[in-house]
């Protein structure tokens, strides 16, 4: 999501910065640019016309004119005026007496079914206990595939059928809540392929029912400019007091995100971004400006970093860089914690000054390159993988038939494992880079 956007708003701001001391006009020139790519991204075209003009009042003033760096401060403008169009950062309101009750509205195909699994997935990771209530009763199969993501994660479902009201449905599920001692219930309730009086009326039956302490909109992410009339019609009808944006991992251009947010007022606050049931991140809008601007997320890497690596596993290899040590073993234990924390483009996005890297880089081709690894150094004997040194022409030749590969893929292989070796041993010896990383960690 936002890579066409973040593409042209950086090619915008090289312009600028290849002008040294900026006039009126270039800020006019460079801002026409701007709202071109931000309407493109589908951002509501009000949402769009509100921004420029405060990013412009901002640019022509004596902050840029008078700045050593003008283009710099443009970017600053830009990225602050879009963080203030995000809004802040959300949790869920949890306060009170539990069962706390979330209720899940959306369109039909939105991902309502799926997110409320990943929902409960995620608060289980916080110690709460949550159940799930089966209230969609007009999706075919909605009640079956409930209760199989219920079952996958090991979240206990409520379901009665699609024969009983979705309101006694979710009148009975909160009595099985409080019973169970649950701190959370979550309702999956009913969606249509389009907003409808029919579907609103029964909302706000369930909402005046069970007093949801919250009523979260799941959108697709590339629902594109119909996102602001589809929030706006949930958010006059039951007042939501959030958004899940879904599918922000496919093809999205984004707009929906800043759009949804500026119309209703009420803040994102979780991101789908993948369709696995882990995959749903707390959305932080100042990480999510940067990226948009080309700035890297190092604290979302470091986050994802500190959940797939093993503290015990990274401290005795820091201990090895420093000594030296490292062997194929270490060499492919790294490339499949590298693998746990997603796609190789998403971690270059997140590096500040690599995302242009990360578009020549194809996902396919990656994936390949780390299967090939995994088979050539899988067909090794121990000996050859703690010493590399030990593997002769006819040992390269055995490894290649074993792994389905050929001699000079394994000769690329240990020509690239013996420069990052010397690389981490200048790493792991000096106190920054990888030791500094390892420390973050602990």
């Amino acid at each position: 999501m936002f890579e066409s956007l973040q593409t042209k708003l950086n090619a915008v701001f090289d312009k600028l910065a290849a002008r040294g001391r900026l006039t009126e006009e270039d800020v006019d020139t460079a801002l026409r640019e701007v709202r071109l790519a931000l309407l493109e991204a589908d951002v509501n075209f009000r949402v769009v016309k509100q921004l420029v003009a405060r990013v412009r009042e901002r640019a022509i003033g004596s902050e840029v004119t008078k700045s050593l760096t003008p283009a710099q401060q443009v970017v600053k403008i830009v990225h602050e005026e879009l963080l203030q169009t995000l809004g802040e950062p959300a949790r869920l309101d949890l306060s009170g007496t539990p069962p706390h009750v979330i209720m899940l509205v959306g369109l039909q195909g939105s991902g309502k079914t799926t997110t409320a699994g990943k929902l409960a997935l995620t608060l289980r990771k916080q110690g709460k206990r949550s159940m799930l209530v089966a209230a969609d009763t007009y999706r075919p199969a909605a009640v079956t595939q409930l209760e199989v993501v219920g079952k996958q994660i090991d979240i206990p479902v409520f379901s009665e059928g699609t024969k009983v009201p979705p309101p006694e449905i979710v009148r009975h599920g909160l009595q099985r809540g409080r019973e169970t001692a649950m701190d959370v219930v979550i309702l999956d309730t009913a969606g249509r392929l389009q907003i409808s009086d029919d579907m609103m009326a029964e909302l706000e039956q369930i909402k005046a029912l069970a007093k949801p302490k919250e009523i979260l909109l799941v959108a697709d992410a590339m629902t594109g400019q119909e996102a602001v009339n589809v929030a706006k019609g949930f958010h006059d009808r039951v007042q939501l007091t959030g958004l899940i944006l879904t599918k922000v991992d496919g093809d999205a251009r984004g707009g929906a995100a800043i759009s949804m947010r500026e119309v209703t007022g009420v803040p994102i606050k979780f991101l789908g971004i993948g369709e696995k049931l882990d995959a749903l991140e707390v959305f932080h809008p100042d990480r999510l400006a940067t990226r948009i601007l080309g700035m890297g997320d190092m604290m979302t890497l470091i986050e994802k970093a500190g959940e797939t690596v093993d503290r015990d596993q990274a401290e005795k290899m820091t201990k090895r860089l420093a000594k030296g040590e490292l062997n194929l073993d270490d060499f492919l234990k790294q490339m499949q914690q590298l693998k746990k924390m997603g796609p190789l483009t998403q971690i270059l996005d997140m590096i500040p000054g690599m995302n242009k890297l990360s578009k020549d880089i194809q996902p396919d081709v990656t994936d390949q390159q780390f299967k090939r690894i995994e088979a050539i150094i899988s067909s090794m004997t121990t000996e050859e993988r703690q010493d590399p040194k030990s593997i002769n022409g006819s040992r390269k030749r055995r490894i290649a038939r074993g792994s389905g590969t050929t001699v000079p893929e394994i000769n690329d292989l240990l020509n690239q494992f013996r420069q990052m070796q010397r690389m981490m041993k200048q790493m792991g010896s000096g106190k920054g880079g990888m030791r500094g990383l390892m420390d973050m960690f602990r």
